[in-house]
């Protein structure tokens, strides 16, 4: 029988999965813990460090997070970000160059040598694009296991689509790449301003060994490569317990990836749902297999929860930025207060960059940066497969024009004054409401070549990056969940 000490009790008593989670911890072995959407995580994690009188330490990405769980966890536990473990250790000697002011990028590009443009096949390529490559490239690279600067970590551009033209911009920007790597070494002065992901990888890159008996690494499925290097390397002198959801890994767009199922560990789940009750969770199910993901959730049958039609519903889940601004515009237009979680500054930037083709000048923004005209971008994005998912930009700008949306980031309120919160389902990732409604922008997967016995056509697989983010999406709701724009998966066959 195993009996706890917390700091703050339990909301409720141990389920199973929790009660035997903490027995596997005690007896030292390495966890992977699946943690579906409101299992119970953190107090799953205060569970295992309150079963032992060893010392942990807790790594988390946000830190709001860490924050939270320093407030759960008994003291034998430091609870911190990974940045500032890596600012103890190596970052405190480039405060200096952290609070340095923000200069744009082609004046960084400037003082590192960048003083012409360079021509690739049809296109040239401006000095501002050149230096927004190059520091884009550092970020890449930071952001991987590497130990040194390679091609791989040069972005690839719009526009500059064969392996030889990418071959070619890589070879430029590599040596402006290592110059501005090299820059960002002098803790007292240097052209590139200092990020925290830089101090972050000069850390990963001494190889250190962190001081516990046991490590907690949270949010694991979108963990950055260069993070997970360091925390895997721990694994002799301290028992290792990453937790997480792999069906939630979204964040690969950025450099993260799902190292939860590949890290030689014992497995365990928490499947059971104390956010909602089981008609959600049956939804939730339903993206869970065909993300063939390693769990299934069940809900708690004493949460009043319903799927069907909301009219006013609290929050609004989009599948992009894009699609988000256009629900902002029909809202704002519609007389609603509105709240726009992040994303309003992207938009923005959009519609700036927007605004200077369509007056016939060029753009820095870096998915836009190699189009001369707004012309050329609606052609690239009608035409060309790789600009499909410009597309809706291209018909919001066409439909309201840039000023137009400019108004109505302008015109947006904060969440608590609010009749309607619209957000990304990326940016909802970790977030809750009472009552959700997806948005009309998931499309469902395009019909196949095949044919059914009754001749119709057999849709596609669902794309596992899709799958994954509408998991997130209908499982972002308490109590009352609207299918909307994914209510496709009603006539979807799962088998």
């Amino acid at each position: 029988m195993l009996h706890f000490s917390f700091a703050e009790p339990l909301l409720h008593t141990p389920t199973d999965e929790q009660a035997h989670a903490a027995d596997v911890f005690r007896a030292g072995h390495h966890l992977v813990l699946q943690a579906g959407a409101g299992t119970g995580k953190t107090s799953t994690l205060g569970l295992l460090a309150a079963s032992t009188r060893r010392r942990g330490r807790y790594l988390a990405f946000n830190k709001s997070i860490a924050q939270d769980a320093a407030a759960r966890f008994p003291s034998t536990v430091l609870c911190k970000t990974a940045h500032a473990t890596a600012f103890a250790a190596v970052g405190h000697r480039y405060v200096r160059r952290l609070n340095s002011p923000r200069q744009p990028a082609w004046k960084t590009g400037q003082a590192l040598g960048i003083t012409r443009p360079v021509r690739i096949g049809a296109h040239e390529i401006s000095p501002r694009a050149l230096s927004h490559t190059v520091l884009r490239t550092v970020t890449r690279y930071c952001h991987s296991a590497d130990r040194t600067l390679a091609p791989h970590h040069v972005p690839r551009l719009r526009g500059l689509d064969t392996p030889g033209d990418h071959a070619q911009l890589a070879n430029i920007v590599m040596r402006f790449a290592a110059k501005a790597w090299a820059d960002l070494h002098n803790p007292d002065q240097g052209v590139v301003r200092f990020e925290h992901d830089h101090y972050l990888k000069m850390w990963a890159l001494t190889g250190p060994t962190i001081e516990a008996d046991f490590l907690f690494l949270d949010e694991a499925q979108d963990t950055n490569p260069v993070l997970e290097k360091v925390f895997t390397a721990q694994h002799d002198h301290a028992q290792l317990v990453m937790v997480g959801d792999s069906a939630q890994a979204i964040y690969g767009w950025r450099g993260a990836r799902d190292v939860m199922t590949g890290f030689d560990a014992t497995p365990l789940t928490l499947t059971r749902s104390f956010r909602f009750g089981p008609q959600i969770a049956q939804e939730a199910n339903r993206w869970l297999t065909l993300a063939d993901a390693p769990i299934r959730l069940t809900g708690t049958e004493t949460i009043p929860t319903e799927v069907g039609n909301l009219t006013r519903p609290d929050a609004v889940l989009c599948r992009t930025n894009i699609g988000a601004m256009a629900k902002v515009m029909r809202l704002l237009t519609a007389g609603h207060r509105v709240a726009l979680t992040r994303g309003g500054q992207q938009l923005a930037a959009l519609a700036l960059a927007a605004r200077d083709l369509k007056d016939g000048r060029r753009t820095t923004h870096p998915e836009l940066v190699l189009f001369p005209s707004w012309g050329e971008l609606q052609d690239y994005a009608a035409h060309d497969p790789a600009g499909r998912d410009l597309q809706p930009f291209v018909d919001l700008v066409d439909t309201h024009g840039p000023d137009a949306i400019l108004t109505a980031v302008d015109q947006l309120t904060s969440e608590d004054d609010a009749d309607v919160t619209v957000t990304t389902a990326h940016t909802a990732k970790g977030r809750e409401w009472t009552t959700v409604k997806i948005a009309d922008d998931f499309p469902p997967p395009k019909d196949s070549d095949q044919h059914d016995e009754q001749g119709r056509p057999i849709p596609e697989p669902v794309n596992d990056t899709d799958t994954r983010l509408a998991y997130v999406a209908v499982t972002r709701a308490r109590h009352h969940l609207d299918l909307g724009g994914l209510s496709w998966i009603n006539t979807y066959s799962t088998d």
